[in-house]
């Protein structure tokens, strides 16, 4: 096993191997190296390659050995987390501790080997085909046209007609989409052919998310009110991103709202990273309402396999095999 490719042995190399590594890596797997780049966040930190292929960045995860689960508080909630909880707590009339009620929710505590890997830098949608406007299968349905007509005059950015076409304003003009509704096998055998790629095991997801942080969250035992979050906060400032859809410690952008549920790995379809937003709507404050966000949640296995092109996202992932080869540096060139 090349333990280079491994956390540990990966954090400690030296810049010009880690390149070398990274190059040669790229060009077996078919990705263009694009550079290194030194990612950091609530108190972890890689330096790794950035990577192109497909129109997708991805980027480089060296593989470790992590315990992942929880089952009880590492640091303890603040005030602020601690009241919100008793305010919901009285509500419902619960009468146990904060631990109890939140580790149902949690998957239990095991300690796991992840193997190396790229992996796709955002989510991605599922089955919505960008076209033109002039696209033959949207001006055969005058219908549409009409109706986005309408919700344009009413100052709307965004019409949608459920799991058929969208439509969004840029600027002065508008862009279509069609959906093409796709069960979760068809998905997964899509992403083989198309991609050469599959989806994270709910295990994988849940270390490039916390990377075995200890902690309900990545960043601590509760939900740091000073953070900029989807869903509480507003519409976000031109061009900048939510707090949590930032870059993580991986180059990840990764768990940064409730609504959005990620894809993995399953017999049948299985989601981690976000609820739909049910806790949201439920009205359960923002810091239930992001606990499906936490690392530690169990994945939802979904009864049926019917991909919710609204909710469900993905996140491609190639697994990079650890032995038969070796890195060879120019140093070691003969």
């Amino acid at each position: 096993m090349n333990e280079n490719l491994f956390r540990p042995r990966f954090n400690a190399l030296k810049l010009s191997d880690k390149f070398w590594l990274m190059q040669t890596l790229g060009a077996r797997y078919g990705l263009a190296f694009k550079e290194l780049y030194a990612f950091s966040r609530w108190g972890q930190s890689c330096t790794t390659g950035v990577f192109e292929k497909g129109g997708r960045e991805f980027v480089f995860v060296p593989g470790d050995t992590v315990t992942l689960g929880w089952e009880s508080f590492a640091q303890g909630m603040d005030k602020a987390n601690q009241e919100e909880l008793a305010d919901f707590f009285a509500e419902i009339e619960y009468e146990g501790t904060a631990e109890e009620f939140l580790r149902q929710d949690m998957a239990p505590v095991r300690r796991v080997t992840i193997g190396p890997m790229f992996v796709g830098r955002k989510p991605e949608e599922i089955g919505w085909e960008s076209v033109p406007m002039n696209d033959p299968r949207i001006t055969a349905h005058p219908d549409w046209l009409d109706a986005l007509r309408k919700w344009a005059g009413r100052d709307g950015r965004s019409f949608e007609i459920h799991e058929t076409v969208r439509f969004e304003r840029h600027g002065d003009s508008w862009r279509a989409w069609l959906c093409h509704p796709m069960t979760y096998p068809e998905f997964q055998r899509s992403l083989l052919w198309e991609l050469a790629a599959s989806l994270p095991t709910p295990d994988e997801w849940a270390y490039l998310c916390g990377g075995g942080c200890r902690t309900l969250f990545p960043w601590g035992d509760g939900l740091d009110c000073s953070l900029h979050l989807h869903h509480y906060e507003g519409e976000k400032e031109q061009g900048k991103p939510y707090d949590m859809e930032q870059p993580n410690f991986f180059g990840l952008s990764i768990a940064y709202d409730p609504y959005k549920r990620e894809l993995v790995d399953g017999k049948t379809l299985t989601t981690c990273g976000g609820d739909g937003g049910c806790n949201i709507c439920g009205g359960m404050g923002p810091l239930l309402g992001y606990l499906p966000c936490s690392p530690h949640r169990k994945p939802e296995v979904r009864e049926d396999n019917e991909i919710h092109n609204d909710y469900d996202v993905f996140r491609p992932v190639i697994r990079v095999q650890t032995s038969g080869w070796r890195m060879v540096s120019p140093g070691d060139e003969r």
